[in-house]
């Protein structure tokens, strides 16, 4: 790349953000035959954005057809992508909700209308076949639910989006996007600059500093999330995704954050964490540290709601949330820029589907369900 003199490589599209959405648009591109370049600003394998890891919660159970949808896709390439290269990414475990919130009753609906598996449990038979999990009110249980290997995925989308001819750079920050019409962009990094006809952006907890006045964006908050490892006293291999809600308003809400979610991560034990509640960051100046009122919390929660864990033995992760008002993505495109933001802690079940619908935006405008648009 000649950028030092003035002088842009051009390509049919750059693709900014190297997590798990920017490198499933690279990978649903190039299988298109685009000649698309993919620029990450950190190196391979980093932790400073929301793709690391590994586990994420796959599952079907939204009350949203859009929404199950979407997963369904979903669900279908990430075995595309195990075909394309050889790698186990989603292990199927079963997942289970419990609480005495409303929401499950929704979820119920929405899958029962759109023919997913699905089925209540007494609390009693839930307890018997997830030991390591109490119960106290009816359990919802979805049998295709899984776990997702997040590093091993980025690393599958970016090695098949290279095997299709994209080309990745890693450590290579874009320092400007510059529009120079509707089908002409110009992608500026450290080392010099591409020319483009689209320029898909997905740097998710960075999308307000590299895209404001480039895009209309709604607001966005970025919080650090703060999850855990606790040792299995009951085998890893027998849990299932689970999350736990309470009704708003009470005691449990108030003191466990509205609720949580967990999974087992293999050789590092049961993740547990509560959603979108932990403090707002910078995404360039974190500290990775957890917050002391939310990791006593988490760790009450454990003592009280998971028999099958240790709650003194843990190992705190850390990872970004970036979050709309609504808690539906950013799916749309402005001019020559295609934006991939917002993914509220629940997107990366959905990463090879999105990948797709920002390869549709890119090529051909092709808009997805108008909740993922910039004005709702």
């Amino acid at each position: 790349m000649t950028g030092t003199a003035g002088i842009a490589d051009t390509v049919d599209v750059v693709v900014v953000g190297g997590g798990a959405m920017g490198s499933a648009a690279a990978w649903r591109l190039a299988r298109r035959g685009v000649d698309v370049v993919l620029l990450e600003q950190f190196a391979a394998g980093h932790t400073n954005g929301a793709s690391h890891g590994a586990s994420r919660i796959f599952r079907l159970s939204y009350p949203d057809p859009v929404y199950i949808g979407l997963a369904q896709e979903a669900q279908r390439l990430w075995r595309d992508l195990e075909d394309d290269t050889g790698t186990r990414l989603l292990t199927i475990t079963g997942g289970v909700d419990h609480g005495d919130h409303p929401y499950l009753h929704e979820l119920a609906d929405g899958l029962a209308a759109a023919g997913v598996p699905h089925q209540w449990l007494a609390p009693q038979e839930a307890a018997e076949r997830w030991p390591g999990l109490r119960f106290t009110t009816p359990a919802l249980f979805y049998p295709d639910s899984g776990r997702l290997h997040a590093d091993r995925s980025v690393a599958a989308l970016q090695a098949a989006a290279e095997a299709s001819g994209a080309t990745v750079r890693h450590s290579t920050p874009v320092t400007a996007i510059e529009v120079l019409g509707d089908d002409a962009v110009l992608v500026h990094t450290d080392s010099g600059s591409y020319r483009a006809r689209r320029v898909v952006a997905a740097v998710n907890a960075w999308a307000s500093k590299l895209l404001g006045g480039l895009a209309p964006l709604p607001p966005l908050r970025v919080t650090q999330e703060q999850p855990a490892h606790f040792a299995a006293r009951e085998a890893e291999e027998g849990w299932p995704s689970f999350g736990h809600r309470f009704a708003d308003g009470s005691a449990d809400a108030r003191t466990f954050f509205g609720g949580i979610y967990g999974l087992a991560t293999p050789g590092e034990g049961i993740k547990v964490g509560f959603h979108g509640v932990g403090p707002e960051v910078d995404p360039d100046h974190r500290d990775f540290t957890p917050e002391p009122t939310q990791l006593a919390a988490l760790r009450e929660y454990t003592r009280r709601w998971l028999p099958g864990v240790d709650p003194d033995d843990f190992t705190p992760i850390s990872c970004t949330y970036t979050t709309t008002p609504d808690e539906n993505f950013v799916l749309d495109r402005h001019g020559p820029v295609v934006v991939a933001t917002g993914f509220s802690g629940h997107g990366f079940k959905f990463v090879p589907a999105i990948g797709r619908v920002l390869a549709d935006l890119a090529l051909d405008g092709a808009h997805p369900d108008r909740r993922f648009a910039f004005a709702r």
